[in-house]
């Protein structure tokens, strides 16, 4: 664990409860005068705690110092076609610890309607993995309901699809299709859109492709 989440770090005094209690003295075993970092990921600061008293359901912290981050990130946006939200959920680690700075799901043609993002949850998951790598803020989620909603939001994407060119620079937006790729309406509505492709001739999961992407820009 890098940092620990509170909503109140910065403040000088902060009290812990909760699923948080039971994880730092219970599991991880901090006692009274050690030092934790905290972070709210909302204004890139690390802000250092002395344990200054652990009860049985609560503890108390005290500020002691914080400390500015500096992130020169690069920015990629990913637009995902949505796929089986457990794959998606197992998937968000990996693209929120390569940098991904936002995500927009979009049901698309081959998007099952039955599948519902959970953004409660999905925001659960960032934290932990935003403790875990030690990521000073959160990628932005939303969801738009069709492909139209997308294309009237946003104008400057390039696409990944089959026959795209291989060589290509650097993007801070790209559409991946989920299972099957696009469907014929879809791809009239994207014809003059730039088409990207990856150097392998066998066929990646939605989420494989999502992964690749990232890291190729990013890292």
């Amino acid at each position: 664990m890098q940092f620990l989440y509170d909503q109140d770090a910065g403040a000088e005094t902060v009290k812990i409860e909760g699923e948080n209690h039971k994880y730092l003295f219970k599991v991880r075993r901090f006692h009274e005068g050690d030092i934790l970092t905290l972070c709210n990921l909302e204004d890139d600061t690390f802000y250092d705690y002395r344990v200054t008293e652990v009860h049985k359901r609560d503890a108390f912290l005290v500020l002691q110092d914080s400390r500015k981050v500096i992130s020169e990130q690069k920015a990629l946006h990913l637009i995902w076609c949505v796929i089986d939200p457990k794959t998606i959920e197992k998937t968000l680690p990996v693209l929120n610890q390569l940098g991904v700075t936002k995500i927009s799901f979009v049901y698309c043609s081959r998007s099952q309607k039955n599948f519902k993002i959970d953004m409660q949850r999905m925001r659960k998951i960032l934290i932990n993995s935003a403790q875990q790598c030690g990521r000073i803020h959160l990628p932005k989620i939303e969801v738009l309901n069709s492909l139209d909603d997308m294309l009237g939001k946003y104008k400057d994407f390039a696409v990944l699809d089959f026959g795209g060119e291989k060589e290509w620079g650097a993007l801070e937006s790209v559409l991946i299709g989920c299972e099957g790729g696009f469907s014929d309406v879809e791809r009239e509505k994207l014809q003059n859109r730039y088409k990207i492709g990856l150097k392998t001739d066998l066929i990646l999961k939605s989420e494989t492709a999502a992964v690749a992407i990232a890291a190729k820009l990013l890292i």
